[in-house]
């Protein structure tokens, strides 16, 4: 925080700027509290670039200390300065003013919340006007982001406006000491939004209780399509196998774990393992979907993540979801996955679900508030010590990233998968909420919706781009068409400042980049490297064995064929003859040799995410994926059956030989041979060693040989900060073995937490690069 006068002088008073997320949370209610404590008169009103407040009286310092030292707990006050007024203030009491424009936006807009305990109290209260209101909010929780329009934030410029407020709510709205003082979202059954239940053609159903109808066909195995927050849910019983198995061939999702939701901690401990850490974020303000071990025996439908040990599980965090599981016949636990086809943005309109979602749902749960913006839920796990995000999206979005360079007003595109973007302006980066795989038309119009509306609300006008390197993505393609000063960031540099973002990092660093693909400035396809990096350029100093990758794309979705590609390389034709693959049309793996032979449709690639499709294919665990990373995760969860108290001391006892795994390919570059490592697994294999032993010792040796390998080069640059980004980084075996075996050898590990370290995090490292580029630039050309 800032002044930019000493506190002298202030008798005529003083004008306090307040930025960061101050709108929305109730903060002009807390100052006029204190302003009535501290006997100050003034004002105090929201513009776009902040909260300002005039003030005067003899208590003015500690006043201005209370505002930082005491603010709301949604409040985050990223920077407060004042001046002295030249004229005395002609106030006699202090009041909340009406917000009014400035020249630029520099307010944050604050993430929506969830529902807080005096709301739900409320809710459940016979005796109260909102007794099982749907819509019930206050400063404290409510719609934020998904509603509004622009700032500063006030009703009239959210999708609240078209509902004016009854003289109740008025008076409420009103009251300087009452918990819903100038909530934005406020309204009750009078003269709130409301919903309505119809079936699959969008035709009202009549029936003397919505919540009843809507319970009673769930109860039936239904599907039912339920308006929420930020979108739609597609919603089933997810304690029975047949309505789970029904919404998965409607939706065409044939594997993917569903995320579920249930009434309290109590009931969600029934349903995993929970500590402290994921029961605190379970009942946080942001409400995500938190990844935790499956229970076994748990009530929840086997084929809710089928072959895997993780399941997503979530709190109700809206009126209308607490209304659901306060019903006496509501199911344990409900699926709630989103309201979507596989591959396309969650619908957020009526109109749209109904025709969207028609071929999947049997009844829709509809409501009239508008959903401005649209976001899907949160997804975040504990790993290593730390709540990790692994998909940033409602309750977290839009908060900036702060960081202590100064970047100029420039957008960054994102990559391919899991794509977000990110605006920049000053110390702030503003990534923008999950949007998703930018593969189809709607996704990319949702992408470029959400592009309009962030530079709407924040007031950036771009001077410059960053995008991936990548010349085909969508959003490479989108950041080109701009005609701005394009800054084009390798794919794992913008991995590596990300964490660096994060950790205010500005290297040199050794950055650990473990993924599925990146497109390299050799035109190969990256994934498995080992950088050096700075915010300027980065050097390719190791990295994983280059192997084909037979029919390039195809192969990320049947990972028989990376196992196939292993085989021929260290067994040649006769891969064919080798018993393995035992599942696999022998024809199909002929005509994959040929491939390799002839060097067709087979471009190298690095990837760490192939290698562990590779093992996977191998131990039988996945031939043909569904869905991004399954054979990954899949792979990570037979590891962990053969987890013991010890076993990163296996790591540990590996070290000494993983020095055989290692190759130096010339006086600037290493490799880590994975084919010599996929050899002793097949006579592993052949010897009848265990698979979940197998599975658990691909994981020792790969951290065994990274961690050697990074202590090599460590001794010869210098470098002992080291960057482990990249999304096999969500596996929570790779991610606590580095850390732990890199710190024993007295190195320095980051990695990301707030920021996804799979491909949602990289807009918020091309946003760094690129930055820090245009100035150096600009610098230069001056």
């Amino acid at each position: 925080m800032s002044s930019s006068s000493k506190r002298d002088n202030t008798a005529n008073g003083v004008e306090i700027l307040v930025r960061g997320t101050v709108q929305g949370v109730g903060f002009r209610p807390f100052v006029f509290k204190l302003a009535s404590r501290f006997h100050i008169t003034g004002t105090v009103t929201n513009t776009s670039d902040g909260v300002v407040i005039q003030a005067a009286g003899p208590q003015l310092a500690a006043f201005i200390d209370a505002i930082s030292g005491e603010a709301p707990p949604l409040a985050r006050i990223e920077d407060l300065s004042w001046r002295n007024l030249d004229e005395p203030l002609a106030d006699s009491s202090f009041t909340i003013v009406k917000s009014r424009a400035s020249a630029s936006a520099r307010a944050n807009i604050p993430p929506d919340i969830s529902l807080c305990r005096d709301c739900r109290d409320e809710l459940n209260d016979p005796a109260d006007r909102r007794y099982r209101y749907p819509f019930i909010n206050c400063t404290n929780c409510g719609p934020r982001f998904s509603i509004v329009e622009t700032i500063p934030y006030d009703r009239p410029l959210t999708s609240m406006k078209r509902f004016a407020m009854c003289p109740a709510c008025e008076a409420e709205y009103r009251d300087p000491a009452n918990r819903r003082f100038h909530a934005q979202p406020n309204a009750c059954p009078e003269c709130g939004p409301s919903i309505s239940w119809h079936d699959r053609k969008g035709t009202v159903v009549a029936c003397a209780d919505i919540i009843d109808a809507a319970i009673a066909a769930i109860n039936a195995d239904a599907v039912v399509a339920i308006r929420g927050l930020g979108g739609f849910h597609l919603c089933v019983n997810g304690c029975s196998e047949t309505a789970v198995a029904r919404l998965r061939e409607r939706k065409r999702r044939p594997h993917k774990p569903l995320a579920v939701m249930v009434a309290n901690l109590e009931d969600a401990g029934r349903c995993c393992h929970l500590g402290d850490a994921e029961n605190l974020r379970l009942e946080s303000p942001e409400h995500p979907i938190v990844l935790a071990a499956a229970r076994p025996g748990s009530p929840l439908a086997a084929n809710i993540a089928p072959g895997i040990g993780d399941v997503g599980i979530m709190l109700p965090y809206t009126p209308l979801h607490t209304l659901l599981f306060c019903h006496p016949r509501c199911p344990a636990a409900l699926v709630m996955t989103s309201g979507n086809h596989s591959g396309e943005p969650i619908c957020t309109g009526n109109g749209d679900a109904l025709k969207r979602l028609e071929p999947i749902a049997d009844y829709f749960l509809l409501h009239n508030r508008d959903i401005v913006t649209r976001v899907d839920d949160s997804v975040v796990r504990y790993q290593a010590g730390a709540v990790r995000s692994l998909r940033r999206a409602r309750g977290y979005a839009p908060a900036p990233i702060r960081i202590s360079r100064q970047l100029p007003e420039l957008i960054s595109c994102g990559g391919g998968l899991k794509s977000t973007f990110s605006l920049a302006r000053g110390r702030s980066i503003y990534p923008s909420q999950h949007i998703g795989d930018l593969f189809n038309t709607a996704s990319f119009e949702f992408y470029c919706e959400s592009i309009d509306n962030f530079k709407r609300l924040y007031e950036i006008d771009p001077v410059a781009a960053a995008c991936d390197l990548h010349p085909d993505y969508l959003s490479s393609r989108y950041a080109r068409e701009l005609g701005l000063p394009l800054y084009p960031v390798q794919h794992h540099h913008a991995h590596a400042a990300a964490v660096m973002a994060e950790h205010d990092l500005s290297g040199p660093v050794l950055a650990v980049v473990l993924d599925g693909t990146g497109y390299g400035p050799d035109r190969t396809i990256w994934g498995g490297e080992i950088l050096q990096a700075d915010l300027h350029a980065f050097s390719r100093l190791a990295h994983l064995q280059q192997v084909p990758l037979p029919g390039g794309d195809a192969a990320a979705r049947e990972p028989w064929r990376m196992a196939t590609s292993f085989l021929h390389r260290i067994f040649g034709v006769d891969a064919v003859h080798q018993d393995l693959l035992p599942s696999i049309d022998r024809n199909r793996m002929r005509l994959i040799i040929d491939m390799l032979e002839s060097d067709f449709n087979a471009p190298l690639t690095s990837s760490c995410g192939r290698l562990f499709d590779a093992v996977a294919s191998l131990l039988d665990l996945n031939h043909v994926c569904t869905y991004e990373g399954q054979a990954a995760m899949q792979l990570e969860s037979c590891a962990r059956s053969a987890l013991t108290a010890g076993w990163k001391d296996a790591v540990i006892d590996r070290y000494g030989e993983s020095e055989r795994y290692l190759t130096q390919i010339d006086d600037q570059r290493w490799e880590i041979n994975s084919a010599k490592f996929v050899k002793s697994l097949i006579d592993e294999i052949s010897a009848g060693t265990n698979r979940a032993a197998l599975a658990l010792q691909f994981h020792c040796w790969l951290i065994s040989c990274i961690t050697r390998l990074v202590e090599k080069l460590s001794g010869v640059t210098g470098i002992r900060d080291i960057v482990l980004s990249g999304g096999s980084m969500q596996n929570g075996i790779l991610l606590e073995g580095l850390l732990f075996s890199l710190t024993e050898h007295g190195l320095a590990p980051f990695t990301g937490s707030q920021i996804p370290v799979n491909d949602g995090g990289i807009s918020v490292g091309q946003a760094l690069i690129g930055g820090v580029q245009h100035v150096s630039c600009s610098t230069h050309e001056s």
